[in-house]
């Protein structure tokens, strides 16, 4: 009897499977800081227990992507761990903090399944959820993936494709319980820039730049426990060369977002998401955000902001997305579309 996992293909989905995935994981205070010292993150709410104190809440949460990075590593040996590519994300929500201590763990449900015209290949759509030790949701969100088929000759299911929102409404996005702006402290925040302060339409440039080292983005993704093997093993690509593990992109981007947006503080909603283009070691990434909405909350001096932030490995300044082509110019690293809380 064969007792080694050689993952999920294609044909191993139907539509209303949920999958438990393995291994629970207590984050801690070393996960935070090998968080901040694996990305330039600077965000008080995440740095500072009396920061955070003084925004209402009991002390310094998780970050929000640590979080999101450790329930989207139990998923990998189930749901792509056969995966051509990790095509986009949809329908995110932050329903609640991690905390220091808090046990996650992970399950997805198939939403969705269409074969590939050629045969080789299909798309599998999951919920995935993110819950903690007394079985509440912390996160949860859609993703999609292209796997790979077992068996080329294996007839294709009746595909169906889930009818996925283009973002969160505001009046779905959920507040941690008690939080509040008004006594938000700009100086040690770092920047004076408040939701009133940001134009629809507007673009940042991020300004700076980090250079991914091998050593670093392994470590990354061995932390999240990311078991894919294009991120670890250099004969699974032709050319040799690993590729980056896009939520190692996400964080990096994020980090750079600080310069021109230290004040949006909590992601509560993931919009969309699209790797557009592999990103190896030796690339440089860059960063520029630009605003797609505002909206009031009822939570005190707290105002949602939402922010398409894309990461490239072009020159700084470069607002540039797509070609004449529509597709992405072959710099664009990742889009994101999400929701990030703000000081009104």
């Amino acid at each position: 009897m064969t007792k080694n996992n050689p993952g999920r293909f294609f044909e191993d989905y139907s539509v209303g499977q949920t999958i438990r995935h393995a291994v629970p994981r207590t984050v801690a205070e070393g996960e935070r800081a090998l968080y901040h010292a694996l990305y330039p993150a600077r965000h008080a709410l995440y740095s500072s227990d009396e920061f955070a104190i003084a925004c209402g809440l009991d002390g310094s949460p998780m970050d929000d992507l640590l979080a999101f990075h450790t329930v989207f590593g139990k998923t990998v040996p189930d749901i792509s761990l056969n995966a051509i590519a990790n095509l986009g994300y949809a329908e995110g929500r932050w329903h609640r903090p991690v905390w220091p201590g808090d046990t996650l763990r992970s399950e997805s449900t198939v939403i969705g399944v269409k074969e590939n015209s050629n045969g080789q290949s299909g798309v599998v759509w999951v919920r995935t959820r993110g819950i903690n030790q007394v079985g509440d949701v912390v996160l949860d969100y859609v993703r999609w993936v292209m796997v790979r088929k077992r068996d080329p000759g294996a007839p294709a299911p009746e595909p169906v494709v889930p009818d996925l929102a283009i973002a969160v409404d505001p009046a779905d996005l959920v507040l941690p319980e008690d939080l509040s702006f008004r006594d938000y402290d700009y100086d040690l925040a770092g920047e004076p820039h408040r939701w009133g302060n940001y134009e629809i339409g507007e673009k940042i440039d991020h300004v700076d730049g980090i250079t991914i080292e091998e050593a670093e983005h392994m470590l990354a993704t061995r932390l999240w426990q990311n078991t894919a093997k294009v991120h670890f093993d250099a004969t699974q690509r032709p050319d040799g060369r690993r590729l980056i593990y896009g939520g190692h992109v996400i964080s990096l981007a994020r980090s750079l977002s600080f310069n021109g947006l230290a004040n949006a503080q909590m992601i509560v909603a993931l919009n969309a998401g699209a790797h557009a283009n592999p990103c190896f070691a030796g690339d440089t990434v860059r960063a520029w955000s630009e605003v797609l909405d505002k909206a009031p909350t009822l939570a005190p001096g707290v105002g949602a902001i939402r922010l398409r932030l894309v990461a490239t490995k072009g020159d700084s300044g470069v607002f540039a997305l797509r070609g004449d082509d529509g597709k992405y110019l072959p710099e664009v690293l990742l889009d994101l579309d999400f929701w990030a809380l703000m000081p009104v």
